[in-house]
């Protein structure tokens, strides 16, 4: 049975939410996603009390998902830039903040050639305060529904990998 892919949207929100806060239908200027994930994560060590912090650590990851019947470099070069855009809003760079992720996750039907290019060689790293308030990278993975075929970039590789563990067809 071929899901649709709004049923491939629920499956692959479903296996965020044990980590992430979701968030569906966020609309934003100049655009919106069907659903966000957010994560963070926050370590600290102490002495005797919670108010004698030695040092702290912060870990974050925003996650925008988009769905499109079909996805052309255009489309795409939109998407980025939202979502990068809206990830970069979120962060708050601090001397806590280790880093953060700002990831697109894409589910289409068919993606073009052209779009399949720009989608793996999309890059960008941002440090703040030459990396002393953290830094931020940039993470980009989609499932091509109608040839089971699955794209990243270097950065989303790990993303790459939570698609094809929910969508690759099963060896036997």
């Amino acid at each position: 049975m071929d899901m649709t892919l709004q049923e491939r949207l629920e499956k692959l929100l479903e296996a965020y939410t044990r980590h992430f806060d979701i968030e569906r239908d966020v609309s934003m200027q100049g655009g919106g996603f069907p659903a966000t994930a957010v994560y963070h994560l926050r370590e600290e060590n102490y002495v005797a009390t919670k108010a004698h912090v030695i040092y702290a650590t912060e870990q974050h990851e925003y996650v925008y998902f988009y769905v499109a019947e079909h996805l052309d470099e255009e489309t795409l070069r939109r998407q980025i830039a939202l979502s990068r855009e809206a990830g970069l809003a979120a962060i708050r760079p601090s001397g806590e903040h280790m880093f953060s992720f700002v990831t697109l996750v894409i589910l289409a039907d068919t993606i073009d050639p052209e779009a399949t290019r720009l989608l793996k060689k999309t890059r960008y790293r941002k440090n703040f305060r030459l990396a002393l308030h953290g830094w931020m990278e940039y993470h980009i993975a989609a499932m091509e529904c109608s040839t089971q075929s699955f794209f990243s970039n270097p950065a989303g590789k790990e993303v790459r990998k939570t698609l094809e563990r929910n969508f690759a067809p099963k060896a036997k």
